[in-house]
């Protein structure tokens, strides 16, 4: 494997190494656990077609793009606090 260098701030180095070592792992090893946990638009659009698919056969077969964009609708609405009551 080819190493490469990725040049960031004094700040991010320093947080980098102190979150690594609370955790006993090399500065490396963290920052390679934390970008391969991360997914790309690509994988995230497969895992949501997967998914669709997945209620399309089993859960309800005649769900719409007008219901998907609800549900899109509803879920935003929660996420800003507007959905719901207040208590």
């Amino acid at each position: 494997m080819a190493d490469t260098t990725i040049k960031v701030d004094e700040q991010v180095r320093d947080r980098l190494r102190t979150v690594a070592e609370e955790r006993g792992l090399s500065t490396r090893a963290l920052a390679e656990s934390v970008l391969m946990g991360l997914s790309t638009q690509a994988e995230r659009d497969e895992r949501a077609a997967r998914g669709l698919a997945y209620v399309r056969a089993h859960l309800c077969p005649d769900l719409s793009p007008h219901d998907i964009e609800r549900a899109d609708a509803w879920y935003a609405g929660i996420v800003a606090g507007q959905a719901g009551e207040v208590r």
